[in-house]
């Protein structure tokens, strides 16, 4: 089954901005009967400017909602920094670079109830065109269905504060914590600008530790199995690791990626399911290096800038992304 995005859509970033999130209701062709997502493919019809896509199933009850949402937003679909702007929108797939099929165990599978939908949301990042037209977009995703007995799947996300400040060489009004962060704002909105400072009072106590290393232990708050992961930041990313009760006797580390490749973000299995226990540490950490900024012609353009956590090409991130039962 492909379900496809309604209309093409042209991306229009707001003054000062390069960057969109749209979302978008598709349907997913479920039929008359409740099924199992065991894969999924996207497909970026406009590939200049597709920068990641996510995918959200809605609950039946919760469409008429998304249909509201939906109506109020002027063009194709509506603006969702963050997530699908709905609620009871769940996670069930993304796309971004180096991604190709995501095939799961034939016994796992995301539940996705006869009457719901999905929500497409795709970043558009206009960086790379230097003004130029984005042109339109009309992007699809193929989705491999199944009946029967499945183990449900959820999306479980592992976030860390991104704090790097400038390079002793870079000078510029947006080298300030503040300004960037206000700057943020501007670019993606007053939610987008909250964010940084809510992952530090998650990890860090609300304390601002500028450098390239950053990281949070999150304590679990159920038993649950992992399956897969993935490691996403953005173009200044170096590396990333994600650990299971670090420092312990049954401590392991779930996904190690010492040279971190934006073009290759695929998800990687596990050899085998892991436990993780209510109560347990799951410690995510990265290294992002804002000496990347002088040598990416993408970058080059724009002012040096702290980089805190933010949805823009030109911000960062520091997530680990695990599929999970």
């Amino acid at each position: 089954m492909t379900a496809t995005m309604p209309k093409p859509y042209t991306p229009k970033p707001p003054a000062g901005g390069t960057d969109v999130y749209r979302c978008f209701l598709v349907d997913p062709g479920l039929g008359g009967a409740d099924a199992f997502l065991t894969g999924t493919q996207f497909a970026a019809q406009n590939s200049d400017v597709v920068h990641h896509a996510i995918l959200f199933s809605v609950a039946p009850e919760a469409l008429a909602e998304v249909k509201q949402v939906d109506a109020k937003d002027d063009g194709e679909g509506w603006t969702c920094f963050g997530d699908a702007g709905v609620d009871n929108a769940a996670w069930i797939g993304h796309w971004a670079p180096g991604t190709n099929e995501v095939l799961l165990d034939p016994k796992l599978g995301y539940p996705m109830a006869k009457g719901g939908a999905l929500v497409m949301q795709v970043h558009y990042s206009t960086l790379a065109l230097d003004g130029k037209p984005a042109g339109t977009d009309q992007s699809s995703v193929r989705l491999r269905l199944a009946s029967g007995k499945r183990t449900p799947l959820v999306t479980a996300l592992f976030p860390a504060p991104t704090e790097l400040p400038c390079t002793a060489s870079e000078k510029g009004p947006l080298c300030e914590r503040e300004a960037a962060i206000q700057d943020i704002g501007k670019r993606l909105g007053r939610a987008s600008a909250t964010q940084a400072g809510a992952l530090l009072e998650q990890c860090a106590k609300g304390k601002v530790k500028p450098g390239p290393t950053q990281h949070c232990d999150l304590t679990s708050p159920a038993a649950f199995t992992l399956h897969a992961l993935a490691g996403h930041m953005h173009l200044l990313g170096r590396s990333i690791k994600v650990e299971l009760n670090p420092g312990k006797a049954d401590g392991r580390t779930l996904l190690d990626v010492p040279e971190y490749n934006f073009d290759n973000q695929a998800l990687q299995p596990l050899p085998e399911p892991v436990a993780v226990k209510k109560g347990d540490t799951i410690r995510v950490t990265c290294t992002h290096d804002a000496s990347l900024r002088a040598q990416l012609p993408l970058l080059q353009k724009l002012p040096p800038r702290y980089v805190v956590w933010g949805e823009g090409t030109q911000d960062e991130m520091c997530l680990g992304i695990a599929v999970a039962s």
